[in-house]
């Protein structure tokens, strides 16, 4: 059976997806037809239905459950490695409602998390992931949203922290805090689903067990990336959660839709979101 797969091109997906669109893993008779776009973009193609297993923020899933269901493996959750708001010049965490702030997209966790630290936020605008320091230095935002390697990009440019999101979320829940997942059209047999489940887990336990096979996949889509800069993106990103959710990942999920649903921010979820 041949499914399309989307993910993107930032080091920590390649990084976990390499031995399963290689071959290096037992993909039980399952081909892969590879779309490598921007988290948005990915978002994009879900909610047309037009992907059958792909990456996903937490956010945009949250409008997607009656779609697709989420595999217990390849998750991106952790402990400081949230999103920053970041500014040109110092700003104080209480004068974030009045800002002018960039975002790297509606349905970006980050946005969401956003919206749950600051609800009152009165405008937004979306850009690439990438441009956004660029707007807050050239003083067309007052402030951006930064995510990927941007965090350890922006204090070279001389941008300020307003907050650290992550930590807000990690000091107000104790939970890790979920970024995104990987999930499968729920209109696919359950021994499918199953199947790249299976699948999933194999390819993350392979790249961490041969971290090095999958290096020519990630800098092929990381060249302009320091080496340094992308191996501390893998690190931050791919931890115990990606290699399964486990009921602490679970929590985390269920505690971030349960606020977003008491303000009002997604719709109440009307059926499980998890495979088991």
């Amino acid at each position: 059976m041949n499914l399309t797969l989307g993910f993107s091109t930032c080091p920590n997906d390649t990084f976990i997806f390499d031995a399963m669109v290689h071959n290096r893993v037992d993909t039980e008779g399952l081909t892969f037809e590879t779309v490598m776009a921007d988290v948005e973009e990915l978002n994009r193609l879900a909610f047309a239905g037009e992907i059958d297993i792909t990456k996903l923020s937490y956010a945009a899933y949250a409008q997607l459950t009656s779609q697709y269901v989420l595999l217990d493996a390849g998750s991106a959750l952790g402990r400081n490695n949230g999103p920053l708001l970041i500014s040109k010049t110092k700003i104080y965490p209480d004068e974030v409602a009045d800002l002018r702030i960039a975002i790297p997209g509606e349905h970006t966790t980050a946005n969401l998390l956003l919206s749950v630290a600051y609800p009152n936020v009165k405008e937004k605008k979306e850009y690439l992931f990438s441009d956004i320091e660029e707007v807050v230095l050239s003083g067309e935002m007052d402030a951006g949203l930064i995510i990927h390697e941007n965090r350890f990009t922006y204090q070279k440019r001389g941008l300020k922290k307003i907050l650290d999101l992550g930590e807000y979320w990690e000091e107000t829940t104790g939970s890790p805090i979920p970024l995104g997942g990987i999930v499968v059209n729920r209109n696919l047999p359950r021994e499918v689903q199953e199947k790249v489940n299976r699948v999933m887990k194999r390819s993350v336990e392979y790249a961490y067990e041969q971290p090095d096979a999958s290096y020519p996949f990630v800098k092929l889509y990381a060249q302009e990336m320091e080496e340094s800069v992308m191996r501390s993106h893998i690190d931050l990103y791919v931890n115990e959660f990606t290699r399964n959710l486990g009921e602490e990942g679970k929590q985390a999920v269920r505690t971030l839709y349960g606020k977003a649903e008491e303000l009002g921010i997604i719709p109440k979820m009307e059926r499980s979101i998890f495979l088991d």
